[in-house]
Protein backbone atom coordinates (compact mmCIF):
# COMPACT_ATOMS: atom_id res chain seq x y z
CA UNK A 1 0.00 0.00 0.00
CA UNK A 2 2.20 2.53 1.21
CA UNK A 3 4.64 2.09 -2.27
CA UNK A 4 1.96 2.31 -4.54
CA UNK A 5 0.93 5.58 -2.46
CA UNK A 6 4.16 6.91 -2.99
CA UNK A 7 4.49 6.08 -6.81
CA UNK A 8 1.55 8.00 -6.97
CA UNK A 9 2.22 10.99 -5.01
CA UNK A 10 5.71 10.87 -7.27
CA UNK A 11 3.92 11.45 -9.99
CA UNK A 12 1.40 13.88 -8.97
CA UNK A 13 4.77 16.13 -7.97
CA UNK A 14 5.74 15.68 -11.29
CA UNK A 15 2.61 16.58 -12.88
CA UNK A 16 2.52 19.72 -11.40
CA UNK A 17 5.70 20.48 -12.19
CA UNK A 18 7.71 19.80 -9.16
CA UNK A 19 9.92 17.35 -9.79
CA UNK A 20 10.97 16.01 -13.48
CA UNK A 21 10.49 12.45 -14.62
CA UNK A 22 14.24 11.63 -14.44
CA UNK A 23 14.46 12.57 -10.68
CA UNK A 24 11.09 10.60 -9.65
CA UNK A 25 12.60 7.64 -11.30
CA UNK A 26 16.50 8.23 -9.41
CA UNK A 27 13.73 8.09 -6.58
CA UNK A 28 12.22 5.06 -7.22
CA UNK A 29 15.23 3.40 -7.64
CA UNK A 30 16.68 3.92 -4.88
CA UNK A 31 13.44 2.91 -3.08
CA UNK A 32 13.57 -0.54 -4.99
CA UNK A 33 17.59 -0.61 -3.65
CA UNK A 34 17.15 0.56 -0.60
CA UNK A 35 14.23 0.65 0.90
CA UNK A 36 12.92 4.04 2.74
CA UNK A 37 10.55 6.42 1.82
CA UNK A 38 9.78 8.87 -1.27
CA UNK A 39 9.60 11.96 1.19
CA UNK A 40 12.72 11.67 2.46
CA UNK A 41 14.83 10.89 -0.55
CA UNK A 42 12.47 13.75 -2.33
CA UNK A 43 14.37 16.31 0.30
CA UNK A 44 17.86 14.43 0.42
CA UNK A 45 18.34 14.85 -2.91
CA UNK A 46 17.34 18.44 -2.43
CA UNK A 47 14.41 17.69 -5.65
CA UNK A 48 12.47 20.03 -3.38
CA UNK A 49 12.13 21.70 -0.42
CA UNK A 50 10.73 20.37 2.59
CA UNK A 51 7.67 22.78 3.29
CA UNK A 52 6.80 22.98 -0.55
CA UNK A 53 6.68 19.56 -0.41
CA UNK A 54 4.29 19.19 2.89
CA UNK A 55 1.95 21.99 1.79
CA UNK A 56 1.95 20.19 -1.25
CA UNK A 57 0.69 16.85 0.58
CA UNK A 58 -1.89 18.96 2.21
CA UNK A 59 -3.30 20.06 -0.84
CA UNK A 60 -3.71 17.13 -2.32
CA UNK A 61 -4.86 14.97 0.98
CA UNK A 62 -7.47 18.46 1.17
CA UNK A 63 -6.03 18.49 4.59
CA UNK A 64 -4.48 21.93 6.79
CA UNK A 65 -1.18 22.73 6.52
CA UNK A 66 0.02 23.36 9.95
CA UNK A 67 3.26 25.31 11.02
CA UNK A 68 4.31 24.13 14.39
CA UNK A 69 7.21 26.85 15.39
CA UNK A 70 3.78 28.91 15.59
CA UNK A 71 1.61 27.22 17.69
CA UNK A 72 2.44 26.08 21.34
CA UNK A 73 0.80 22.10 22.75
CA UNK A 74 -0.78 21.69 26.01
CA UNK A 75 1.18 19.31 27.96
CA UNK A 76 -1.53 17.26 28.58
CA UNK A 77 -2.50 16.94 24.79
CA UNK A 78 1.10 15.52 24.75
CA UNK A 79 0.33 12.54 26.74
CA UNK A 80 -2.09 11.56 24.92
CA UNK A 81 0.49 9.91 22.62
CA UNK A 82 3.34 7.90 24.00
CA UNK A 83 6.70 9.25 23.10
CA UNK A 84 7.01 5.52 21.96
CA UNK A 85 4.10 5.92 19.30
CA UNK A 86 5.18 9.51 18.11
CA UNK A 87 8.42 8.67 17.43
CA UNK A 88 8.23 5.78 15.23
CA UNK A 89 5.37 7.14 13.18
CA UNK A 90 6.45 10.83 13.46
CA UNK A 91 3.73 12.06 14.86
CA UNK A 92 2.46 14.79 17.14
CA UNK A 93 -0.61 15.48 19.32
CA UNK A 94 -1.61 19.41 18.70
CA UNK A 95 -5.18 19.48 20.29
CA UNK A 96 -8.13 18.10 22.00
CA UNK A 97 -11.99 18.50 21.05
CA UNK A 98 -13.95 15.83 22.44
CA UNK A 99 -13.60 12.68 21.32
CA UNK A 100 -10.99 13.94 18.94
CA UNK A 101 -7.58 14.20 18.32
CA UNK A 102 -6.02 16.70 15.94
CA UNK A 103 -2.64 14.97 15.50
CA UNK A 104 0.26 16.53 12.56
CA UNK A 105 1.39 13.85 10.60
CA UNK A 106 4.06 13.99 7.49
CA UNK A 107 2.32 10.98 5.43
CA UNK A 108 -2.12 11.20 5.95
CA UNK A 109 -1.66 8.35 3.11
CA UNK A 110 -0.51 5.92 5.99
CA UNK A 111 -4.38 4.48 7.41
CA UNK A 112 -2.71 2.05 9.65
CA UNK A 113 -0.53 4.73 11.06
CA UNK A 114 -3.88 6.70 11.53
CA UNK A 115 -5.22 3.17 13.18
CA UNK A 116 -2.82 2.59 15.45
CA UNK A 117 -2.28 6.12 16.88
CA UNK A 118 -6.17 5.54 17.34
CA UNK A 119 -5.87 2.07 19.36
CA UNK A 120 -2.73 3.87 21.51
CA UNK A 121 -4.40 6.90 22.77
CA UNK A 122 -8.16 6.28 22.63
CA UNK A 123 -9.00 9.02 19.96
CA UNK A 124 -10.45 9.56 16.98
CA UNK A 125 -7.84 11.10 15.25
CA UNK A 126 -8.03 13.96 12.78
CA UNK A 127 -4.80 14.27 10.83
CA UNK A 128 -3.12 17.91 9.70
CA UNK A 129 0.40 18.20 8.04
CA UNK A 130 3.54 19.47 9.09
CA UNK A 131 6.90 19.03 7.33
CA UNK A 132 8.68 15.88 8.98
CA UNK A 133 11.87 18.32 10.25
CA UNK A 134 9.32 20.32 12.46
CA UNK A 135 7.74 17.00 13.73
CA UNK A 136 11.09 15.64 14.97
CA UNK A 137 11.91 19.26 16.70
CA UNK A 138 8.67 19.04 18.10
CA UNK A 139 9.20 15.40 19.70
CA UNK A 140 12.39 16.05 20.75
CA UNK A 141 10.96 20.02 22.62
CA UNK A 142 7.40 18.20 23.95
CA UNK A 143 8.70 15.02 24.98
CA UNK A 144 12.30 15.16 26.27
CA UNK A 145 12.25 15.88 30.56
CA UNK A 146 12.38 19.28 31.35
CA UNK A 147 16.39 19.89 32.97
CA UNK A 148 15.15 21.22 35.96
CA UNK A 149 12.80 18.19 36.26
CA UNK A 150 15.86 16.14 35.55
CA UNK A 151 18.75 17.63 37.61
CA UNK A 152 15.97 17.70 40.57
CA UNK A 153 15.42 13.75 39.88
CA UNK A 154 19.85 13.17 39.69
CA UNK A 155 20.12 15.51 43.00
CA UNK A 156 17.77 13.51 45.07
CA UNK A 157 19.64 9.85 43.86
CA UNK A 158 22.52 11.61 45.10
CA UNK A 159 21.30 12.48 48.45
CA UNK A 160 19.67 9.05 49.02
CA UNK A 161 22.83 7.54 48.20
CA UNK A 162 24.91 8.25 51.71
CA UNK A 163 26.94 6.62 51.70
CA UNK A 164 28.40 7.93 48.31
CA UNK A 165 28.06 11.29 49.79
CA UNK A 166 30.44 10.39 52.38
CA UNK A 167 32.87 8.89 50.60
CA UNK A 168 33.16 12.54 48.45
CA UNK A 169 32.56 14.78 51.66
CA UNK A 170 36.12 13.62 53.06
CA UNK A 171 38.72 14.30 52.75
CA UNK A 172 37.99 17.14 50.14
CA UNK A 173 40.72 17.36 47.24
CA UNK A 174 43.10 14.91 48.66
CA UNK A 175 40.95 11.49 48.27
CA UNK A 176 43.34 9.02 46.82
CA UNK A 177 43.54 8.65 43.04
CA UNK A 178 41.80 5.48 43.62
CA UNK A 179 38.83 6.73 45.54
CA UNK A 180 38.43 9.34 43.26
CA UNK A 181 38.31 7.07 40.24
CA UNK A 182 36.08 4.78 41.43
CA UNK A 183 33.75 8.07 42.73
CA UNK A 184 33.79 8.99 39.27
CA UNK A 185 32.45 5.77 37.74
CA UNK A 186 28.99 6.06 40.70
CA UNK A 187 26.15 6.24 38.75
CA UNK A 188 24.87 9.80 40.11
CA UNK A 189 27.83 11.42 39.39
CA UNK A 190 27.99 9.88 35.56
CA UNK A 191 24.15 11.21 35.06
CA UNK A 192 25.19 14.39 36.58
CA UNK A 193 28.14 14.99 34.56
CA UNK A 194 26.01 14.12 31.45
CA UNK A 195 23.19 16.01 32.38
CA UNK A 196 25.04 19.45 32.85
CA UNK A 197 27.03 18.30 28.98
CA UNK A 198 23.76 17.65 27.14
CA UNK A 199 21.97 20.63 29.00
CA UNK A 200 24.73 22.90 27.85
CA UNK A 201 24.79 21.38 24.35
CA UNK A 202 20.86 21.63 23.75
CA UNK A 203 21.20 25.35 25.28
CA UNK A 204 23.77 26.39 22.32
CA UNK A 205 26.41 27.14 24.87
CA UNK A 206 30.07 27.17 24.26
CA UNK A 207 31.60 27.34 27.37
CA UNK A 208 30.63 25.30 30.69
CA UNK A 209 32.25 26.48 33.75
CA UNK A 210 33.02 24.31 36.90
CA UNK A 211 33.55 26.45 39.67
CA UNK A 212 35.06 25.28 43.29
CA UNK A 213 34.26 27.55 45.98
CA UNK A 214 34.59 27.62 49.96
CA UNK A 215 31.42 26.32 50.20
CA UNK A 216 29.88 25.38 46.94
CA UNK A 217 30.08 24.18 43.70
CA UNK A 218 29.42 26.89 41.12
CA UNK A 219 28.33 25.67 37.25
CA UNK A 220 28.09 28.45 34.69
CA UNK A 221 27.50 28.82 30.89
CA UNK A 222 28.61 31.11 28.39
CA UNK A 223 25.51 31.73 25.97
CA UNK A 224 25.80 34.31 23.18
CA UNK A 225 29.55 35.68 24.96
CA UNK A 226 28.28 36.01 28.26
CA UNK A 227 28.14 33.38 31.46
CA UNK A 228 24.89 32.60 33.46
CA UNK A 229 25.11 30.90 36.49
CA UNK A 230 22.65 27.39 35.72
CA UNK A 231 23.28 25.84 38.89
CA UNK A 232 24.69 25.77 42.42
CA UNK A 233 25.51 21.97 43.79
CA UNK A 234 27.39 20.92 47.26
CA UNK A 235 31.05 21.50 47.13
CA UNK A 236 31.34 17.93 48.59
CA UNK A 237 30.60 16.65 45.11
CA UNK A 238 33.09 18.50 43.03
CA UNK A 239 35.94 15.97 43.85
CA UNK A 240 34.05 13.22 41.98
CA UNK A 241 32.14 15.63 39.39
CA UNK A 242 35.58 16.91 38.06
CA UNK A 243 37.45 13.51 38.26
CA UNK A 244 34.35 12.33 35.92
CA UNK A 245 34.91 15.21 33.33
CA UNK A 246 39.03 14.45 33.53
CA UNK A 247 38.36 10.50 33.32
CA UNK A 248 36.12 11.19 30.11
CA UNK A 249 38.64 13.56 28.65
CA UNK A 250 41.12 11.19 28.84
CA UNK A 251 43.36 13.52 31.75
CA UNK A 252 45.35 12.25 34.77
CA UNK A 253 42.94 12.56 37.58
CA UNK A 254 46.06 11.87 40.13
CA UNK A 255 47.42 15.25 39.21
CA UNK A 256 45.62 18.09 40.38
CA UNK A 257 48.53 20.54 40.89
CA UNK A 258 49.19 21.89 37.61
CA UNK A 259 47.25 22.89 34.64
CA UNK A 260 46.20 19.86 31.90
CA UNK A 261 43.97 20.04 28.37
CA UNK A 262 42.10 17.29 27.01
CA UNK A 263 39.94 16.25 24.68
CA UNK A 264 36.19 14.52 24.40
CA UNK A 265 33.19 13.22 21.78
CA UNK A 266 29.64 13.08 22.91
CA UNK A 267 27.35 11.77 20.56
CA UNK A 268 23.67 13.35 20.80
CA UNK A 269 20.60 13.33 18.48
CA UNK A 270 23.05 11.46 16.07
CA UNK A 271 25.39 13.65 15.51
CA UNK A 272 29.35 13.97 17.22
CA UNK A 273 30.43 16.93 19.39
CA UNK A 274 33.71 17.10 20.12
CA UNK A 275 34.35 19.12 23.84
CA UNK A 276 37.71 20.58 24.35
CA UNK A 277 38.69 20.50 28.09
CA UNK A 278 41.11 22.55 30.31
CA UNK A 279 41.97 22.37 33.82
CA UNK A 280 43.76 24.64 36.50
CA UNK A 281 43.99 24.23 39.88
CA UNK A 282 42.47 27.08 42.41
CA UNK A 283 42.90 27.95 46.12
CA UNK A 284 39.62 25.08 46.17
CA UNK A 285 40.28 22.45 44.04
CA UNK A 286 40.38 22.04 40.19
CA UNK A 287 38.54 24.93 37.96
CA UNK A 288 37.37 23.25 34.91
CA UNK A 289 36.16 24.83 31.08
CA UNK A 290 34.55 22.85 28.65
CA UNK A 291 34.61 24.36 25.50
CA UNK A 292 31.69 23.00 22.93
CA UNK A 293 32.54 23.14 19.73
CA UNK A 294 29.36 21.94 18.01
CA UNK A 295 29.43 22.43 13.88
CA UNK A 296 26.13 22.68 13.82
CA UNK A 297 26.20 26.09 15.82
CA UNK A 298 28.67 27.19 13.06
CA UNK A 299 27.54 29.91 10.76
CA UNK A 300 29.64 29.56 6.92
CA UNK A 301 27.30 31.28 4.86
CA UNK A 302 28.48 34.20 5.00
CA UNK A 303 25.25 35.97 3.75
CA UNK A 304 24.05 35.18 7.64
CA UNK A 305 27.08 36.86 9.00
CA UNK A 306 25.82 40.70 9.02
CA UNK A 307 27.55 42.03 6.22
CA UNK A 308 25.89 44.51 3.80
CA UNK A 309 25.25 44.30 0.54
CA UNK A 310 28.49 46.87 -0.61
CA UNK A 311 30.65 44.63 2.56
CA UNK A 312 29.46 41.55 1.19
CA UNK A 313 30.47 41.98 -2.54
CA UNK A 314 34.30 43.46 -1.80
CA UNK A 315 34.47 39.95 0.38
CA UNK A 316 33.25 37.92 -2.01
CA UNK A 317 35.59 39.70 -4.49
CA UNK A 318 39.02 39.32 -2.52
CA UNK A 319 37.92 36.16 -1.90
CA UNK A 320 37.81 35.00 -5.73
CA UNK A 321 41.42 36.47 -5.86
CA UNK A 322 44.21 34.11 -7.23
CA UNK A 323 46.18 35.71 -4.76
CA UNK A 324 47.16 38.34 -1.76
CA UNK A 325 46.27 38.93 1.73
CA UNK A 326 42.76 38.93 3.73
CA UNK A 327 43.06 39.89 7.27
CA UNK A 328 40.71 39.93 9.83
CA UNK A 329 40.83 41.71 12.93
CA UNK A 330 38.96 42.39 16.23
CA UNK A 331 39.50 41.41 20.39
CA UNK A 332 39.29 37.76 21.18
CA UNK A 333 35.57 36.46 20.56
CA UNK A 334 34.48 38.09 18.04
CA UNK A 335 34.07 35.95 15.45
CA UNK A 336 37.36 36.13 13.53
CA UNK A 337 37.60 32.32 12.83
CA UNK A 338 33.60 32.41 11.53
CA UNK A 339 34.67 34.60 9.17
CA UNK A 340 37.59 32.34 7.95
CA UNK A 341 36.25 29.63 7.87
CA UNK A 342 32.69 30.57 5.70
CA UNK A 343 35.55 32.31 3.52
CA UNK A 344 37.31 28.93 3.48
CA UNK A 345 33.82 26.82 2.81
CA UNK A 346 33.31 29.51 -0.57
CA UNK A 347 36.50 28.74 -2.06
CA UNK A 348 36.40 25.08 -0.95
CA UNK A 349 36.15 22.78 -4.39
CA UNK A 350 38.12 19.76 -5.52
CA UNK A 351 40.48 21.51 -7.71
CA UNK A 352 41.43 23.65 -4.61
CA UNK A 353 44.60 22.79 -2.68
CA UNK A 354 43.53 24.47 0.91
CA UNK A 355 45.72 24.30 4.15
CA UNK A 356 45.60 25.65 7.57
CA UNK A 357 47.85 26.22 10.68
CA UNK A 358 45.48 26.77 13.67
CA UNK A 359 46.01 27.03 17.37
CA UNK A 360 43.73 25.01 18.17
CA UNK A 361 41.92 23.40 15.18
CA UNK A 362 38.56 24.42 16.65
CA UNK A 363 36.44 22.88 13.99
CA UNK A 364 37.23 19.89 11.22
CA UNK A 365 36.14 21.09 7.49
CA UNK A 366 35.75 18.37 4.84
CA UNK A 367 38.07 18.61 2.18
CA UNK A 368 40.47 21.09 3.88
CA UNK A 369 44.11 20.25 5.50
CA UNK A 370 44.02 21.35 8.65
CA UNK A 371 47.11 21.63 10.98
CA UNK A 372 47.34 22.12 14.57
CA UNK A 373 49.94 23.63 15.92
CA UNK A 374 52.00 22.27 19.05
CA UNK A 375 55.22 24.24 20.16
CA UNK A 376 56.72 21.82 21.83
CA UNK A 377 57.15 20.22 19.10
CA UNK A 378 58.81 23.21 17.64
CA UNK A 379 55.66 23.43 15.07
CA UNK A 380 55.13 27.28 15.26
CA UNK A 381 52.95 28.94 12.34
CA UNK A 382 56.12 30.19 11.22
CA UNK A 383 57.16 26.73 10.98
CA UNK A 384 54.15 25.29 9.37
CA UNK A 385 53.79 28.29 6.73
CA UNK A 386 57.35 26.70 5.09
CA UNK A 387 56.40 23.81 5.12
CA UNK A 388 53.14 24.62 3.34
CA UNK A 389 54.75 26.23 0.71
CA UNK A 390 56.03 23.04 -0.36
CA UNK A 391 52.55 21.47 -0.21
CA UNK A 392 51.96 22.89 -3.45
CA UNK A 393 48.53 25.28 -1.56
CA UNK A 394 46.15 27.28 -3.45
CA UNK A 395 45.11 28.63 -0.50
CA UNK A 396 46.37 29.46 3.33
CA UNK A 397 44.68 29.90 6.56
CA UNK A 398 47.44 31.01 8.98
CA UNK A 399 45.52 31.38 12.86
CA UNK A 400 46.88 34.25 13.82
CA UNK A 401 50.23 36.99 12.71
CA UNK A 402 51.78 37.34 16.42
CA UNK A 403 55.44 38.20 14.99
CA UNK A 404 57.64 39.35 12.33
CA UNK A 405 58.96 36.40 11.04
CA UNK A 406 55.35 35.15 10.49
CA UNK A 407 54.03 38.07 8.77
CA UNK A 408 57.07 38.29 6.52
CA UNK A 409 56.54 34.41 5.24
CA UNK A 410 52.88 34.91 4.88
CA UNK A 411 53.45 38.08 3.00
CA UNK A 412 55.98 36.24 0.69
CA UNK A 413 53.17 33.72 -0.20
CA UNK A 414 50.44 36.09 -0.76
CA UNK A 415 53.19 38.15 -3.57
CA UNK A 416 53.74 35.13 -4.94
CA UNK A 417 50.50 33.15 -5.80
CA UNK A 418 48.89 31.94 -3.30
CA UNK A 419 45.81 33.92 -0.97
CA UNK A 420 46.50 33.94 2.22
CA UNK A 421 44.12 34.23 5.54
CA UNK A 422 44.81 35.37 8.66
CA UNK A 423 43.97 37.50 11.86
CA UNK A 424 45.34 40.05 13.81
CA UNK A 425 44.69 42.19 17.51
CA UNK A 426 43.69 45.91 16.26
CA UNK A 427 40.67 47.54 17.09
CA UNK A 428 39.31 48.48 13.47
CA UNK A 429 40.38 48.16 9.97
CA UNK A 430 42.67 51.17 9.29
CA UNK A 431 44.74 50.74 12.54
CA UNK A 432 45.88 47.32 11.26
CA UNK A 433 48.21 48.98 8.85
CA UNK A 434 49.96 50.56 11.51
CA UNK A 435 50.17 46.94 13.55
CA UNK A 436 51.89 45.70 10.61
CA UNK A 437 54.25 48.58 10.12
CA UNK A 438 55.24 48.39 14.03
CA UNK A 439 55.55 44.41 13.84
CA UNK A 440 58.44 45.39 11.15
CA UNK A 441 56.66 45.15 7.73
CA UNK A 442 57.37 47.84 5.58
CA UNK A 443 55.02 49.85 3.74
CA UNK A 444 55.49 48.79 0.25
CA UNK A 445 55.32 45.08 1.20
CA UNK A 446 51.68 45.44 2.64
CA UNK A 447 50.98 47.24 -0.43
CA UNK A 448 51.84 44.39 -2.71
CA UNK A 449 50.41 41.47 -0.68
CA UNK A 450 47.18 42.83 1.85
CA UNK A 451 44.03 42.66 -0.70
CA UNK A 452 40.98 43.36 2.19
CA UNK A 453 41.04 44.25 6.02
CA UNK A 454 38.39 43.28 7.85
CA UNK A 455 37.36 44.53 11.72
CA UNK A 456 34.52 42.68 13.26
CA UNK A 457 32.63 42.68 16.64
CA UNK A 458 29.73 40.50 17.70
CA UNK A 459 26.47 41.69 18.79
CA UNK A 460 23.68 39.73 20.12
CA UNK A 461 20.21 39.85 18.69
CA UNK A 462 17.03 40.56 20.45
CA UNK A 463 15.04 37.28 21.06
CA UNK A 464 12.10 37.06 18.17
CA UNK A 465 10.22 35.30 20.46
CA UNK A 466 9.77 38.20 23.21
CA UNK A 467 10.92 40.84 21.27
CA UNK A 468 8.90 44.32 21.94
CA UNK A 469 9.42 48.33 21.46
CA UNK A 470 11.86 49.82 23.87
CA UNK A 471 11.52 53.15 25.66
CA UNK A 472 15.31 53.86 25.87
CA UNK A 473 16.66 56.69 26.86
CA UNK A 474 17.09 59.76 24.75
CA UNK A 475 20.71 60.28 26.73
CA UNK A 476 21.76 56.74 25.63
CA UNK A 477 21.33 57.29 21.63
CA UNK A 478 23.07 60.94 21.78
CA UNK A 479 26.04 58.97 22.42
CA UNK A 480 25.63 57.47 19.25
CA UNK A 481 26.08 60.65 17.91
CA UNK A 482 23.03 60.35 15.63
CA UNK A 483 21.17 63.50 14.33
CA UNK A 484 18.06 64.85 15.73
CA UNK A 485 16.05 63.55 12.56
CA UNK A 486 17.74 60.05 12.93
CA UNK A 487 16.55 60.42 17.04
CA UNK A 488 13.04 61.36 15.72
CA UNK A 489 12.73 58.52 13.30
CA UNK A 490 14.14 55.54 15.52
CA UNK A 491 12.73 52.98 16.79
CA UNK A 492 14.83 50.61 19.42
CA UNK A 493 13.62 47.34 20.55
CA UNK A 494 14.42 45.07 23.45
CA UNK A 495 13.48 41.50 24.54
CA UNK A 496 11.24 41.01 27.57
CA UNK A 497 12.69 37.69 28.38
CA UNK A 498 11.44 34.32 27.96
CA UNK A 499 12.00 30.86 28.30
CA UNK A 500 13.29 30.36 24.28
CA UNK A 501 16.02 32.97 25.27
CA UNK A 502 16.70 31.57 29.02
CA UNK A 503 15.04 34.88 30.08
CA UNK A 504 17.83 37.18 28.55
CA UNK A 505 15.40 39.03 25.90
CA UNK A 506 18.39 38.03 23.64
CA UNK A 507 19.17 34.86 21.42
CA UNK A 508 21.84 34.66 19.07
CA UNK A 509 24.28 37.07 17.44
CA UNK A 510 25.36 38.84 14.85
CA UNK A 511 28.72 40.58 13.25
CA UNK A 512 29.73 44.26 12.59
CA UNK A 513 31.61 44.53 10.13
CA UNK A 514 34.25 47.23 8.72
CA UNK A 515 35.37 46.26 5.52
CA UNK A 516 38.49 47.96 3.79
CA UNK A 517 39.48 46.97 0.53
CA UNK A 518 43.32 48.33 -0.48
CA UNK A 519 42.65 50.17 -3.17
CA UNK A 520 44.94 52.41 -5.49
CA UNK A 521 44.17 55.57 -3.12
CA UNK A 522 44.63 53.48 -0.05
CA UNK A 523 47.97 52.27 -1.18
CA UNK A 524 48.85 55.63 -1.80
CA UNK A 525 48.49 56.85 1.88
CA UNK A 526 50.20 53.98 3.21
CA UNK A 527 53.26 54.63 1.38
CA UNK A 528 53.32 57.90 2.48
CA UNK A 529 53.22 56.75 5.45
CA UNK A 530 50.18 58.29 6.49
CA UNK A 531 48.29 57.91 10.11
CA UNK A 532 45.30 55.71 10.79
CA UNK A 533 42.94 58.04 11.20
CA UNK A 534 44.35 59.76 7.77
CA UNK A 535 43.37 55.82 6.30
CA UNK A 536 40.06 56.23 7.74
CA UNK A 537 38.46 59.44 6.33
CA UNK A 538 39.71 58.29 2.84
CA UNK A 539 38.37 55.00 3.44
CA UNK A 540 35.26 57.00 4.74
CA UNK A 541 35.22 58.54 1.63
CA UNK A 542 35.62 55.43 -0.52
CA UNK A 543 32.13 54.44 1.16
CA UNK A 544 33.82 52.62 3.76
CA UNK A 545 30.99 51.89 6.89
CA UNK A 546 32.73 51.73 10.67
CA UNK A 547 31.75 49.18 13.23
CA UNK A 548 30.16 51.89 14.82
CA UNK A 549 28.03 52.98 11.65
CA UNK A 550 27.20 49.16 11.05
CA UNK A 551 25.93 48.90 14.57
CA UNK A 552 23.50 51.51 13.80
CA UNK A 553 21.95 50.29 11.05
CA UNK A 554 21.63 46.93 13.01
CA UNK A 555 19.84 49.25 15.95
CA UNK A 556 17.70 51.17 13.01
CA UNK A 557 16.31 47.36 11.50
CA UNK A 558 15.36 46.15 14.90
CA UNK A 559 18.34 43.72 15.23
CA UNK A 560 19.48 44.52 18.30
CA UNK A 561 19.71 46.91 20.88
CA UNK A 562 21.90 50.33 21.96
CA UNK A 563 22.99 48.70 25.33
CA UNK A 564 24.49 45.94 22.67
CA UNK A 565 26.41 48.53 20.56
CA UNK A 566 27.68 50.48 22.99
CA UNK A 567 29.07 47.37 24.73
CA UNK A 568 31.42 46.46 21.84
CA UNK A 569 32.27 49.72 20.63
CA UNK A 570 32.99 52.23 23.77
CA UNK A 571 36.69 53.09 22.20
CA UNK A 572 34.98 53.85 18.89
CA UNK A 573 32.34 56.87 20.33
CA UNK A 574 33.37 60.27 20.51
Amino acid sequence: MKDKLSIKLGFELVASGYIGKKQLQTILNLEKTYGGDLYDYLVEKGYIDEETLAKFIANKKNLPYVSLHDIEIDPEVIKLIPEKVARRYTVLPIAKDGRELTVAMANPFDLPIINDIEFASGFLVVPVVASKTDIKKAIDRYYRQRPEELLSEIMQVIEQEVEKVEILDAPKEEMPSEELKSAAQEAPIVRLANFIITDAINKKVSDIHVEPYEDELRIRFRIDGFLHQVMKLSRSLHPALSSRIKVMSDMDISERRIPQDGRMKVKLENRMIDLRVSSIPTIFGEKIVIRILDESNLVLDMFKLGFDQRELEEFKKAIKSPFGMILVTGPTGSGKTTTLYSALDTVNREEVNIITAEDPVEYYLKGINQVQMNEKAGLNFAEALRSFLRQDPDVILVGEIRDLETAEIAIKAAQTGHLVLSTLHTNDAPSTIDRLINIGIPPFMITSAVILIIAQRLVRKICPSCKQVANTPREKLELLGLTRKELHDLKCYQGAGCKACNHTGYKGRIGLFEVLPITDEIKDLIKQGAAASELRKAAAVLGMKTIKESGIEKLKEGITTVDEILRVIPKMLG
